[in-house]
């Protein structure tokens, strides 16, 4: 290890930003589910979408005698626990779901057999609420293209009888929104109309049903990011406070989310994913130290939320023994993550006071891996400090070559990235300076130019020819008279597509991919007179970037800081983002520029090897190994 040096902080230079608001303050019970960022298990990353009754609680048992003690508190079974494993079925399938008469999806008999009978979820939650834990579920928004297929009658929960509405009996074939349909599901699930009183009757049976099932957290899809619902959130929200049990609200997924985008949602949630999925590659991670460094800087993290503080959500940890998205059986293989990148990831997570929701399947959790996930200074970090946020006077250089194994483990999912000319097309909100600047050349061709002043057009797309959707969902004559379709100029046949693919991971959350031309709202556009290019399925616009802006904000050396609860304690994390050992140094002069005023004495404490060192002048200068990190606690 290169020698440090530490520097003096002075803690009474900093405001805690995110204190409690007095509306939080006065709500106990709010302020108790949420004051801190949640820490839990989840199945996804270890069983996808097939675990059992048996496995789940297998690890819900090691849960809580092992994680439990460290906060780690919520249980979630993630998604698909309604659907058949058989022949044919699978993420994309249809009619495989276990439904109730009321278009209501019930744990698969098979594979949770404790809720036969009318039981549901209510077996299970009472055992894993006796070990000392919460238990959650990940839903999909809205209503299953089965339900509404199936045209059930709709609960209403007040009565317990079919929901009757000016004199009629209102259907799921009423309520479901066939053009809204699940981004990455389209075939699956679509939105609720929630302005009509059985659109509000259904979800309302939904969610009162899973808390009688004893559900206290809730994983919601599709309805964030490019599936972006305010209208459905809300109206959740509004059924969730309207509950005895107090749920604990979660939104999901988070591609192409920005602080602008969440602005309105926050006081809404408890958590809000805030990337695409976090699987075990460094292409996966690296991206998140943009994501995050936006929403610390726009004050976000511990917001005023549903219960309490709201957190943007990194998403889960893929760490340990783990399986492949979408795939039809349990964990078979060891994360790609080396142990660097995984710590990288942990200090980050920690720092950026994301959820912490662990992936691996508990059953082979090894001692590495748990010390990891259990490090008391992390932990501490993740749940009481303040001022979090990125550091951005830092020095660096190359200490080595590149080194040709780091980055080697590959996600195995492409990303769907359209580059013309080093310029990169992806999703943004509106208000990003990279939407505007569309404009028509001719009633058929929709371009966005670079170096405006000599005019010349880098990307174009051209007006399409609009066919059958592949499952018979179209837009009405109306919408098709107010929005266009637009096709590649290479490829006639696929149009932009602001839909995401089924498993679009943390480095491809940006880029929206062009897919099969049809007359679906996941494709509709409209070019405003500001020249933006608005999708009309999400709201968001088309945005365009150099692909070098992306590259030189991913590698070299990044640091944060974070003031710990007791006085004069402040934490130091540097980080390397790059494939060669980099030394990092952090300077007084530059520390000073950050807190305004001369800097007092200090000590300094490597955690990892836990030496101390006297702070001297000068700062924190240390060698750190590819995609690694260091992290300092200073005593003031």
């Amino acid at each position: 290890m290169a020698g440090m040096l530490c520097v003096a902080l002075l803690l009474t230079s900093l405001i805690w930003s995110a204190a409690p608001t007095a509306g939080s303050a006065r709500d106990g019970r709010r302020q108790q589910l949420t004051a801190l960022p949640p820490r839990g298990w989840n199945s996804y990353d270890s069983f996808s979408w097939i675990i059992d009754e048996a496995a789940f609680l297998d690890n819900a048992r090691i849960m809580a005698n092992r994680l439990l003690p460290h906060g780690y508190q919520y249980a979630v079974i993630d998604f698909l626990w309604y659907r058949r494993i058989a022949a044919g079925s699978g993420v994309g399938a249809y009619g495989f779901d276990s439904m109730d008469r009321w278009g209501r999806p019930y744990p698969d008999p098979r594979r949770f057999p404790s809720g036969r009978g009318g039981g549901g979820f209510r077996p299970i939650a009472d055992k894993v609420h006796a070990m000392g834990l919460k238990f959650g579920i990940h839903l999909m928004n809205g209503i299953s293209t089965q339900a509404v297929n199936a045209n059930t009658p709709i609960l209403d929960a007040r009565t317990g009888k079919a929901y009757v509405e000016n004199g009629r009996q209102w259907r799921t074939r009423d309520i479901g929104l066939t053009h809204r349909t699940c981004a990455w599901m389209p075939k699956g699930f679509m939105s609720v109309n929630t302005y009509l009183g059985a659109g509000r009757a259904f979800l309302r049976s939904l969610y009162r049903q899973y808390a009688d099932w004893g559900v206290n957290f809730v994983k919601l899809d599709c309805i964030f990011g490019t599936d972006y619902s305010p209208k459905e959130i809300v109206t959740v929200l509004q059924i969730l406070k309207e509950l005895e049990r107090p749920v604990v609200l979660s939104i999901s997924p988070g591609t192409a989310v920005t602080p602008a985008l969440a602005e309105n949602i926050t006081q809404h949630v408890d958590m809000y994913r805030v990337t695409g999925d976090d699987w075990d590659s460094w292409k996966d991670v690296r991206p998140h130290f943009d994501v995050a460094r936006s929403f610390a800087a726009a004050n976000k993290i511990g917001a005023p939320g549903l219960r309490g503080r709201s957190w943007p959500d990194l998403d889960m940890l893929p760490f340990g023994w783990l399986t492949d998205a979408g795939a039809n059986q349990g964990p078979h293989r060891t994360t790609s993550l080396t142990f660097d990148e995984q710590t990288t990831q942990m200090v980050l997570w920690s720092m950026a006071k994301s959820p912490l929701m662990y992936e691996g399947d508990l059953r082979h959790l090894d001692d590495r891996t748990f010390n990891l996930i259990t490090h008391p200074t992390l932990l501490k970090i993740n749940h009481h400090t303040r001022n979090n946020m990125e550091f951005g006077y830092i020095h660096s250089e190359r200490a080595s070559k590149p080194d040709e194994q780091s980055g080697r483990s590959k996600s195995g999912y492409p990303m769907d990235v359209t580059n013309n000319g080093g310029n990169v097309l992806g999703l943004g909100t509106c208000s990003d300076r990279s939407a505007s600047g569309w404009y028509s050349i001719s009633k058929d061709h929709i371009c966005r130019s670079y170096g405006i002043q000599n005019g010349n057009a880098s990307f174009c797309i051209s007006k399409a020819k609009l066919l059958p959707t592949s499952d018979g969902v179209t837009m009405s004559n109306g919408e098709d008279l107010a929005k266009f379709h637009l096709a590649g100029i290479d490829n006639e046949d696929n149009c932009l597509d602001a839909s995401v693919s089924p498993w679009r991971t943390s480095s491809g959350s940006q880029t929206p991919m062009f897919s099969a031309c049809e007359r679906h709202t996941k494709q509709a556009w409209e070019l405003t007179e500001n020249g933006q290019l608005v999708s009309s399925y999400s709201g968001l616009c088309a945005t365009m970037r150099s692909s070098k802006e992306g590259e030189n904000e991913t590698t070299g050396a990044r640091a944060w800081t974070a003031i710990g609860d007791k006085a004069g304690e402040i934490y130091v994390a540097i980080f390397n983002l790059d494939s060669a050992r980099r030394k990092i140094t952090v300077s007084v002069p530059d520390l000073e520029k950050v807190v305004g005023r001369k800097l007092a004495r200090c000590t300094c404490t490597d955690v990892w090897s836990r030496k101390r060192w006297s702070v001297m002048k000068g700062g924190i200068s240390t060698v750190v190994a590819s995609h690694g990190s260091m992290l300092f606690e200073i005593q003031c």
